[in-house]
Parts: C-alpha cells; structure tokens; sequence
C-alpha cells in the first residue's frame, strides 16, 4: 500500500515537471515568433483621425455605418501604428502634428439573412466592399485601399462590420506608411 502511494507521487511529480517544462517551451515558442505590434521601424509616428463612414450610393442602414465607424476606432488602436486614435470632429485634432485622417466610403452593399446563413452555407452573406483612404490633412492621399468585411456563416449581419474593420487594420499594417516629413525651417 505504501509502494503504490509513493509510486503514484512519483508520478505525480513527474507530470508536473513534464507540464512545466512543456508550458514553458511552448511560451518561449510564442515569444520567438510573435512579432512587433507594427511592422514599422521605431515608435509610431503617425496620430491618426477616423472620419465617419460615408455611405455613398448604397442604401446603408446608419446601424451600419456606426458599427463599421466603431469597430474602425477599435481595430486602429489595436495595430499600434499610431501614437493616437481620434474620432472625428475631435477639437484636439488640429493640434496634433503628424495627422493622417482615415475615410472610409461604401461602395458596395449584399444584406445578407442570417437564417439562410444558418440552415445553409452558401446563401445568406452579409458582404460589405469600401474604399478606404489615409490622407494628409492638406488632402493628399497618403495610402488608398479597396476592402472587404463579409459574415459567411454563424454570426449577426453586423459581424461583417467587425469583419471589414479588422481587414482594414491588417491591410493599414501590412502597408510601407512613410514617415511623417519633417517641419519646414522657420515653421513654427
């Protein structure tokens, strides 16, 4: 009895040690291929403003428009490309040096049904196709991109919102953004 109590310790003791051992290469594995939170060199340098949606032509319910303008504000500040992440009409934009203005248009809209989506997986999507731009505060455009949020299967229509913005943060990241030019000598 004491044999089989001591052996059943050992045991133990040794599966502690194997998880340990396991979690922590499994950590170091994390840490060696996480990479940095913006592939940009150095700190951000870039603040950043997001205007509202602009729905365009496509008869957007403004449901969607707040869903995509939020989730935009959201996903912004997870890249860390930025210093900061405002909203539009903020008053301490015009203050901030460095600025690029996000702008968001729809240019395309499939309402989808979520019920279709959930007897079937081919019917039923929600997609959403924007035109999405940083811009200088002179107007100038910065980086332009197309991009797509859609919900295919499980999920709320407005998941396609959270869908696009995140799409629109990865494209944003992945982009060779330059940085800031300098002040101009004797502007200050």
């Amino acid at each position: 009895m004491r044999a089989n109590k001591k052996c059943r310790s050992a045991v133990m003791s040794a599966l502690f040690v194997i998880g340990l051992l396991s979690l922590s290469s499994l950590l170091a594995a994390q840490t060696a291929n996480s990479s940095p939170a913006c592939p940009h060199a150095g700190p951000p340098k870039w603040s950043l403003q997001v205007d509202r949606v602009n729905p365009g032509d496509v008869d957007l319910a403004s449901s969607f428009q707040l869903a995509i303008y939020e989730n935009l504000l959201t996903e912004m500040d997870k890249t860390k490309c930025f210093k900061q992440v405002l909203r539009s009409g903020d008053r301490n934009a015009s203050a901030v040096p460095d600025l690029l203005i996000l702008k968001t248009a729809v240019q395309k809209y499939s309402a989808g049904n979520e019920t279709e989506r959930a007897v079937t997986t081919v019917a039923g999507a929600t997609k959403l196709n924007v035109r999405s731009q940083l811009c200088a505060p002179d107007g100038r455009v910065v980086l332009e991109l197309v991009v797509e949020g859609d919900v295919h299967f499980f999920g709320s229509n407005l998941r396609a919102t959270h869908n696009l913005a995140r799409n629109i943060a990865k494209k944003i990241k992945q982009s060779n953004l330059l940085p800031p030019s300098p002040p101009a000598a004797g502007a200050e």
